[in-house]
Parts: C-alpha cells; sequence; structure tokens
C-alpha cells in the first residue's frame, strides 16, 4: 500500500511552502467557480486533468458520476450540490464520464449484483442512459456509447436541481457535458446547457 505519511511528509515539506501564499488566502475565503461532478475511479483525478489549482474546484465523486434527480429529502449530492449553486455561487458545472468506466461496464454487460445491492441500486440512476443504449452491440462500443449517453442523462438529472434550474434561467450558470479517455488523457466535450460556455477544457 502506498504509505499516505510519507506523501503528506512530502507535501509539507516541498509542496506546501511553495505554495503558502495561495493557502494563506485560502484559509479565510472558499470561493470556487466550478463544481467538477465525477466518477469516484481512482484514475480520474479533477485537479489534474483540468490542472486546476487548490480552491478552484467544488468536487462531488460518486460511482458512475451518478447524479439522482431532484427528490424530497435528506440527500448528499443534492446538499453539496445546493451548496455550489446557491451558496458559493459557482458559475459552471462539469459532468465528467470517462472511458473504461466500471459501473458503466457493469451495466453494458449486466454483471449480477445481487451480492452487491448497494451497487445495484445506486446504478438504477442510470437506468435512462442504459435504455437509450439497447440498441447498441455489446463490447467495448457498447461500454463507450453509455459513458457518453450516461453524461446526458446525468446532466438531465442536474437540471431537476431547483438551484441548478434557477441559475441556468438567469443565466449565471452554465451546466457542460465531458468524457475523459484515460489512454490518451483526451476530453470530449458532448455540449452546455445554459449560457455561453465560458470553460475550456
Amino acid at each position: 500500500m502506498h504509505d499516505l505519511s510519507e506523501g503528506i511528509a512530502r507535501f509539507q515539506q516541498d509542496v506546501f511552502p511553495a505554495k503558502a501564499e495561495l493557502f494563506a488566502r485560502l484559509a479565510g475565503s472558499h470561493r470556487p467557480t466550478t463544481l467538477f461532478i465525477g466518477c469516484s475511479d481512482a484514475r480520474v483525478v479533477p485537479e489534474l486533468i483540468t490542472q486546476s489549482e487548490p480552491g478552484e474546484l467544488f468536487v462531488i465523486r460518486t460511482a458512475g458520476n451518478l447524479v439522482p434527480a431532484h427528490t424530497p429529502g435528506p440527500d448528499g449530492v443534492a446538499a453539496s450540490i445546493e451548496y455550489a449553486v446557491a451558496v458559493l455561487g459557482v458559475t459552471d458545472i462539469v459532468v465528467c464520464g470517462h472511458s473504461a468506466c466500471g459501473a458503466m461496464t457493469a451495466l453494458a454487460e449486466r454483471h449480477d449484483l445481487s451480492d452487491a445491492p448497494a451497487i445495484a441500486g445506486w446504478l438504477r440512476h442510470a437506468d435512462a442512459s442504459v435504455a437509450r443504449t439497447t440498441a447498441v452491440e455489446s463490447g467495448a462500443a457498447k461500454v463507450a456509447a453509455l459513458v457518453r449517453e450516461n453524461v446526458l442523462s446525468q446532466l438531465a438529472n442536474l437540471s431537476t436541481h431547483p438551484s441548478v434550474a434557477r441559475a441556468t434561467a438567469s443565466g449565471s450558470l452554465t451546466l457542460h457535458g465531458w468524457v475523459y479517455d484515460i489512454a490518451t488523457g483526451t476530453v470530449d466535450r458532448l455540449g452546455t446547457v445554459g449560457r455561453p460556455a465560458a470553460l475550456t477544457a
């Protein structure tokens, strides 16, 4: 296992001193401009992909970069979205899928998840994505199609959240759909919802 304590020591010795002024400002201010919703997959690192500094991204990571449609009641994902939009005032939200996604692979290949009921229940948030890709043949093409369709479906789910709907309607917020390819490092932008895009990849 990677020794995390060694990583902390290197951070404190090499990284933190070089950015001491930035961290001093961040200690009293939290004003990220972008909410990045990505997959929990360890190969997908939002700050690395976007080359963002600390404080620039507000990040939500879920299995399959899934965003449940808004419903009443407590919901950690919904609360984080509302905080980013209504309190922090982010101007952009990115929903980022990625190649070789384990969640999308499980759905595309119809894996038996009977022994993983929590996973099976969570992946139901991708039902619309699965339904829209039933005509695609199996294999890598199926997974790739599902990854793309899932990003679009999660953008639609995101738009059901009241804070997001209000901000996009007022023109203060833009939603972006991305797909990141792990092998090549490329980012395919699927389109935007809201005001004209001011975000680059």
